[in-house]
């Protein structure tokens, strides 16, 4: 990807950005609630109207839309998202508390993923029609049927509840924390990727390169390893970058199970206290963090694929 690519994808993502801010801000600002009175109300006090009258105005909650927005976004430019409504604290201050712990747990049942879902793909794969194949696509099958909330449950029920081996709560930061969470996200995203894996291996293998390195004598363990793999491996980059930024995003009910201190925990605090700034907020930030990862996936093509490279190099010549 030359410069000019990466400044057009840049650009496109700016206008992107404002598109999401701008639809974003109008849907909390159609949406029912008074942010006034749910701000009092986690303070514990009970405002009457004029009072709440008279917040109102002061946070410039009565002033036309596009004047709310217009003004929203300038102090988003300058890395200022407001004040939580409910909280009362800097949104920034809150989401960057936040996004560590849940990048965490992100990364970890990346981790998990890729140590579980590479191996039984490519042993499908090679296998093909044997009796290993046909209990890995079982598990698949069963895996991804399985809703996130209920596998989470059931991993409560019997690493915390039975066997106590795990806490039911997983606020507390510690690496035993982060198992329980990981695992229930990692088990879905596990039987996906397995069967991509297993699709793409069996793709090269079916190659006439690979026919050819048969036909040839050469071994096929040397086959697998030297050239099906990593051929096999690169479609699977942009889902994992796609993963990366949807486990940011997307953890939500797990977190929300585990009690786990996440970005996606309280984004389900922010929507059910009707905290705009928040909301708001996590939203551009999530969507900068999925924009971010995909282009340096889209970037780091060049560097893992040489056929990019040189189509890339052909192109400018």
């Amino acid at each position: 990807m030359s410069k000019k690519d990466i400044l057009s994808r840049l650009f496109q993502m700016l206008i992107v950005l404002v598109g999401i801010s701008f639809l974003t801000f109008l849907l909390t600002y159609i949406s029912p609630g008074d942010p006034v009175r749910n701000m009092y109300l986690a303070n514990g006090m009970m405002p009457d109207e004029q009072q709440v009258a008279i917040t109102r105005e002061e946070m410039g909650l009565n002033d036309p839309f596009l004047e709310q927005y217009g003004r929203w976004a300038l102090n988003c430019l300058r890395g200022d998202f407001g004040k939580s409504y409910s909280l009362n604290k800097p949104v920034v201050d809150l989401l960057a508390a936040r996004l560590l712990p849940t990048l965490k747990l992100a990364l970890f049942s990346m981790a998990i993923m890729l140590v579980v879902s590479i191996p039984l793909g490519i042993l499908s794969a090679v296998y093909k029609d044997k009796p290993i194949d046909y209990i890995v696509r079982g598990l698949t099958f069963f895996g991804v049927s399985i809703p996130n909330f209920w596998a989470g449950l059931l991993l409560i029920l019997l690493f915390c509840v039975q066997l106590k081996l795990l806490p039911v709560v997983s606020s507390s930061g510690t690496f035993k924390d982060l198992i329980l969470p990981a695992v229930t996200l990692a088990l879905s995203m596990s039987a996906k990727y397995t069967r991509q894996v297993r699709a793409a291996v069996l793709d090269e293998l079916n190659s006439d390169y690979v026919i050819g390195a048969k036909a040839r004598g050469v071994a096929g363990w040397r086959i697998l390893w030297l050239n099906v793999l990593p051929n096999s491996m690169l479609p699977l980059i942009t889902l994992f970058g796609l993963s990366i930024g949807s486990l940011l995003g997307g953890t939500s009910v797990v977190e929300v199970i585990f009690s786990y201190p996440g970005l996606g925990n309280l984004a389900v605090s922010a929507i059910t206290s009707y905290d705009y700034n928040l909301i708001q907020g996590y939203v551009l930030w999530i969507s900068v963090i999925y924009m971010a990862v995909n282009l340096i996936v889209d970037i780091s093509y060049k560097f893992i694929d040489p056929r990019v490279r040189l189509r890339t190099d052909s192109v400018r010549r």
